[in-house]
């Protein structure tokens, strides 16, 4: 055998082994014990909740421990990072939420990630909307109301907020500028603490998420007069939209999705996606998810890249029109 010929064997002997090696690995997925979601925030809230349901199922579907690593603080900013800073073979992944992923790119000039080219989407989990929630002793019962009264009285009105910066903060501050009225916005460390305030009549109003806010609207604390999302809510679905009773147009939804560090393989990518939307359409997971008033999507990669593009988009307006900046 000639001499060039062998080292062609030889060559492509090794070539072949690598290319098997790597196919196998891919194939091989998920080989290692855990796998890991990771949230940006504590414990017990609605990206929490719904990251433990996945998790609880992947592990039966995928025969491998899937557990949730809380990660809160610097709004969202230390989970993302360290999500997009790992390596994206499908053992790191992260639960997306509107404020982190969306927000962040709008109200921050630096960032150690980029919302878009760091991750890779793998599916849009559920939408939740906001509830427009009102102090009892406010003279309002709806939408047309609400603007009618604020026109009438242009200082009187005042806004709570999980803090400067947060999605109902924007989602203020858009419904200011679209009805053409004026709110002073009070910010507080979250939206437990300023429902009592709001409950007390000490501040007007709030924009929870509905999961947030039901409670209190099955207590009376709080008065519901609309609700944020294109459609009406299973959970509440004698509130209007927004859109529908007065400002036309008008959608602030929060959301969750599922996505990993940019660069993932298309077939694991494809298998999350797969047996996350087979999860969602679980009656069990379903029921619950309905229960805390989220709607379950279920998209494409590509539907959530896009539908990510999209509320970068649109947050990142508000805030410039507003002047919200948080560095």
């Amino acid at each position: 055998m000639k001499k060039n010929t062998r080292i062609s064997i030889i060559f492509l002997t090794g070539f072949m082994t690598l290319f098997s090696g790597v196919s196998a690995f891919a194939q091989a997925w998920p080989a290692r014990t855990i796998i890991r979601i990771v949230v940006p925030y504590p414990p017990g809230g609605a990206s929490d909740v719904t990251a433990r349901l996945l998790a609880m199922k992947l592990t039966d579907s995928l025969k491998q421990s899937v557990v949730v690593e809380n990660k809160p603080g610097a709004n969202g900013i230390l989970a993302l990072e360290l999500v997009a800073k790992s390596p994206a073979d499908g053992y790191t992944l992260l639960m997306a939420n509107l404020g982190p992923n969306a927000i962040n790119a709008g109200v921050y000039q630096k960032l150690p990630y980029d919302s878009v080219k760091d991750f890779t989407p793998i599916v849009l989990t559920t939408v939740v909307p906001l509830v427009v929630l009102v102090t009892n002793s406010l003279p309002v019962k709806n939408m047309r109301e609400l603007i009618s009264y604020a026109k009438a009285n242009p200082t009187k009105l005042t806004f709570a907020s999980a803090g400067n910066g947060a999605s109902n903060h924007l989602a203020g501050e858009m419904i200011k500028s679209m009805a053409g009225i004026e709110m002073t916005h009070v910010p507080y460390k979250g939206d437990s603490p300023g429902m009592p305030d709001v409950i007390s009549g000490t501040v007007s109003m709030m924009f929870p998420t509905i999961i947030a806010g039901l409670p209190n609207v099955k207590s009376g604390s709080m008065r519901p007069i609309a609700v944020t999302g294109a459609k009406r809510s299973s959970s509440l679905p004698d509130i209007p939209t927004v859109s529908e009773s007065g400002i036309p147009g008008f959608e602030a939804v929060s959301w969750g999705g599922l996505m990993g560090p940019a660069g993932m393989p298309a077939d694991i990518v494809k298998r999350l996606n797969a047996e996350t939307i087979r999860i969602l359409k679980l009656p069990d997971i379903a029921e619950r998810m309905s229960s805390l008033g989220a709607d379950i999507v279920g998209s494409s990669p590509e539907e959530f890249d896009k539908y990510l593009r999209a509320e970068i988009s649109k947050w990142g307006k508000v805030a410039r029109e507003n002047n919200i900046r948080l560095d």
